[in-house]
């Protein structure tokens, strides 16, 4: 009997070792299969697993150019997002616009089916994140050329944690502060030393401050986050902010040295550059086969009255059918459980 659970033991052993050796999608680095992707997957909008680990499917993009907006940095194809974030950008535009900010510059939301990207952010994962540029938009249209080439304008001084009063004016925090405004807005990452301007300077009601949250980067953009949408059931919600206008210790602790340290010993690489697709939510592999819309221009919003409406008639993405063999090969062979030993009868 011993000898042949043995015998069953290393059929079993050579059966998985052939299957590892074939090629399998769960092994492919997430952030290649997902860059290479044109258009979103044209099934019900719906955001799946983190802001730094996920994707989504139903995305819709926002025009290059808007009657208050200019996109940036075309050639990266990062204008998709969940519709309910391409929506509240166009909105967002006009509503500054009425505030008298000259129009919003869009930077990266994310790619037509989210995921890791082939390089820059650690998040924008899932259609939820957006970056907008400090500065405002000209008032005239840019060129393809120069909305490669033009660089956003930093608010902190030279090798400083601080503002440039030069260039930092009272439009920029009310601009900040519309953003802000939106229920949809969970957070709005700035550079620390932006933050601390607000805190020095915003009189009246300051609740809006608890979603401004200081980080790395962001001096030259910031970074709006919209919480996860309704009937996206897969979407992982982030711990909420702090009831506080965050103008306490938290804050203080980044005028310090301690989150300016360089690292020390080996680095790790970035998260993005390991991910594979079995790090990943099982519905992004769905999301990655599904069908694409006819065209770009057939899932693009151009203004307030042509959000694509093919998501709405299209079919949820089919995240059940995975049978139990598909599953196993989800798991990376580090992760496969060993097997408990069973009592001799």
């Amino acid at each position: 009997m011993r000898r042949l659970s043995l015998m069953r033991l290393v059929g079993a052993s050579l059966l998985l070792g052939l299957t590892w050796a074939a090629p399998a999608k769960a092994d492919q680095l997430a952030k290649d299969l997902f860059g290479a992707q044109k258009l979103p997957a044209a099934t019900q909008p719906a955001s799946y697993g983190f802001y730094s680990k996920g994707c989504f499917a139903g995305g819709v993009a926002i025009a290059p150019d808007g009657d208050h907006w200019q996109a940036m940095r075309l050639s990266r194809n990062r204008r998709w997002g969940h519709p309910d974030l391409i929506r509240l950008l166009e909105r967002f535009s006009r509503d500054a616009a009425a505030d008298g900010w000259p129009g919003l510059l869009i930077g990266d939301i994310s790619q037509p089916r989210g995921g890791p990207m082939l390089t820059g952010h650690a998040s924008h994962q899932i259609g939820l994140d957006a970056d907008i540029w400090f500065t405002p938009m000209p008032n005239r249209r840019l060129s393809v050329e120069e909305r490669e080439k033009i660089s956003a304008v930093s608010m902190i001084k030279d090798k400083s944690l601080y503002v440039d009063d030069s260039r930092w004016t009272p439009a920029h925090a009310n601009l900040l502060r519309r953003a802000a405004s939106y229920p949809q807005v969970e957070r709005i990452l700035v550079h620390p030393g932006i933050k601390k301007k607000l805190c020095d300077t915003v009189r009246g009601d300051r609740s809006w401050l608890s979603k401004v949250r200081p980080f790395w980067g962001h001096d030259y953009h910031f970074h709006v986050r919209i919480g996860c949408p309704k009937g996206s059931v897969g979407c992982k919600r982030q711990d909420p902010t702090p009831r506080s206008d965050g103008c306490d210790k938290s804050l203080a602790w980044w005028f310090t040295e301690e989150p300016w340290r360089p690292a020390t010993g080996p680095q790790k690489p970035k998260a993005r550059d390991v991910m594979t697709m079995a790090a990943l939510p099982a519905a992004c592999r769905a999301v990655l086969s599904a069908p694409s819309p006819e065209s770009e221009t057939a899932v693009t919003l151009v203004d307030s009255n042509s959000l694509p409406a093919y998501a709405a008639a299209a079919a949820p993405v089919p995240v059940q059918s995975a049978s139990p063999a598909s599953l196993l090969l989800s798991l990376q062979p580090a992760n496969i459980p060993r097997p408990t030993p069973r009592p001799y009868r």
